[in-house]
């Protein structure tokens, strides 16, 4: 792999890795970007697609009327979704640089509890590549790229290492913070500061909830009432509907360190900030080596900020548009 230097460089006062994460998802950049993307609400399709074994994917499609440099699918983080700020943002961003854009949600995120019975959990990723495979076949384009955040990193990578087997054409596949080691990133949410911890598990169970209303034969109500942390969540439904003894074993599962990179075949980009409060930046050293992955750390940046001024301006955009249109 290859290493670049960033031009990320915010000012002294946008420096703190906590500014960054939570300035970048609150309502003072949320409200303003919902009114400069309310002509993209209005015109997004929306689409299901139809997977392996039954399961359903719900997204939503933007196309530019005259698209120049093909199509780019995004994956938001997890309990994230199409119309999180960074997804927003993004698609606004490539949107008027001329790309065709599909947001794609994971199970159970956005509007999605209801079309499948089975939880959503993080080493479903079958599912995810027949969606990408599917959203190229009812939309092709000569040029494709895949762009997560997060988890939604996470699965775009994944999904790059299998690109080539599962029949996917990407041109590159770029990765903005995404979980590397999750038994670590989990650590880091149960012991680093309360304010994400809390807002993941406010966050799950809620999302657990609307699944229970749609199928209330899940059962777990009365034992999502008792749990207070990520950790006990974790024990729980782990054993009980993933398909994976124990937590531990889950999260190798979808793990991107140690040999889950060998096989890229397509040109990928990490991005990860090194002050990034939920993934340590140094298990970028624990990815397998490959001559298609190039990491790009900028000092600063925190979880998915990257806002570059007190506009709220976020740099991590122009930096896609830079990776993704040709030179």
């Amino acid at each position: 792999m290859r290493t670049v230097n960033s031009s990320f460089k915010p000012p002294r006062s946008l420096q703190n890795a906590h500014v960054q994460t939570l300035l970048s998802s609150s309502f003072l950049r949320k409200w303003p970007l919902q009114w400069q993307t309310r002509h993209l609400a209005s015109q997004a399709e929306e689409v299901i697609l139809e997977c392996s074994d039954g399961i359903r994917l719900h997204g939503l499609y933007n196309p530019h009327p005259a698209p120049t440099h093909g199509l780019a699918i995004l994956l938001h983080g997890w309990e994230g979704c199409a119309e999180s700020s960074y997804q927003v943002s993004t698609t606004l961003t490539l949107h008027n640089a001329g790309f065709d854009v599909f947001r794609l949600h994971l199970r159970d995120h956005g509007p999605s509890h209801r079309l499948n019975p089975e939880l959503f959990n993080s080493a479903r990723l079958q599912e995810v590549v027949d969606a990408v495979v599917e959203i190229q076949r009812l939309f092709p384009h000569e040029n494709n790229y895949l762009a997560g955040h997060s988890l939604g990193g996470n699965f775009s990578m994944r999904i790059a290492a299998r690109a080539h087997q599962a029949g996917i054409d990407l041109d590159r596949v770029v990765a903005v913070c995404p979980v590397l080691d999750p038994l670590r990133t989990m650590n880091a949410l149960e012991n680093g500061s309360q304010i994400y911890h809390q807002y993941f598990l406010r966050r799950w169970k809620r999302s657990l909830a609307i699944k229970l209303e749609h199928f209330p034969e899940l059962g777990y109500g009365d034992s999502l009432l008792n749990m207070q942390t990520l950790g006990e969540m974790n024990a729980y439904f782990v054993p009980h509907h993933t398909g994976f003894n124990d937590p531990e074993s889950y999260y190798n599962a979808y793990a991107l360190t140690g040999n889950a990179l060998a096989g890229l075949s397509v040109a990928a980009h990490i991005i990860l900030s090194q002050d990034d409060p939920m993934i340590p930046a140094d298990d970028l050293e624990k990815l397998a080596a490959s001559d298609y992955l190039t990491i790009e750390a900028p000092r600063y940046g925190g979880h998915c900020g990257f806002l570059e001024n007190w506009r709220l301006q976020g740099w991590i955009d122009e930096r896609l548009l830079e990776l993704l249109v040709p030179a």
